[in-house]
């Protein structure tokens, strides 16, 4: 249990949005090792202090990036996590996502409605005024692909030898979503 009752910056029925935070370092990592046959090959959060606390300041600071929890709303307990990172400005005003699920609440659908409401928030010109996310997912990770997919993403190509993961270059799929268009002025419902 979370030592403070936190304050979500958006909620659903079983799941709430929140900013990560320095002190959530030892439940996180935790969990990133309970979680590890979960993550591999795909995925590598910090799973040491030492290795949570700049992740958590690169994430706190906003800029180029932020980073969000996804609580279970019935304890508390942080469920998983979203990322958007390499925000970038001006006239793109793209982010990419970075997210993953703990082992002890796959497969029951909160970390996709945790990426709802972070899409939501992205979005939102009062959260942060995103128009673009882009999920870039290594083609074998089916459960992530499903993940974007069933959120309305749609797949733009493959990019060979994009990420290093593990220790060599991978191919990764691109998909991306864009902002619901807002609303012309003068424009007929």
């Amino acid at each position: 249990m979370p030592p403070h009752t936190p304050t979500y910056l958006s909620q659903g029925p079983r799941v709430g949005l929140r900013p990560l935070r320095a002190a959530d370092g030892p439940e996180f990592t935790a969990r990133v090792r309970e979680s590890r046959a979960l993550h591999e090959p795909w995925l590598f959060p910090p799973a040491t202090i030492e290795e949570y606390e700049p992740y958590a300041a690169r994430l706190a600071q906003g800029a180029p990036g932020a980073g969000f929890l996804v609580c279970d709303l019935a304890d508390g307990a942080i469920a998983g996590f979203v990322n958007v990172n390499n925000i970038v400005r001006g006239a793109f005003q793209c982010g990419a996502l970075g997210y993953g699920a703990f082992a002890h609440a796959a497969g029951r659908g909160l970390l996709g409605e945790g990426l709802g409401l972070l899409l939501a928030y992205a979005f939102a010109g009062t959260g942060l005024a995103l128009h673009r996310l882009e999920a870039n997912i290594q083609p074998g990770n089916a459960a992530s692909i499903a993940l974007v997919r069933g959120r309305g993403f749609r797949r733009e190509g493959l990019s060979p030898d994009f990420l290093h993961v593990a220790g060599a270059w991978r191919d990764h799929e691109r998909w991306a979503l864009t902002a619901p268009p807002e609303p012309r002025a003068g424009a007929f419902a």
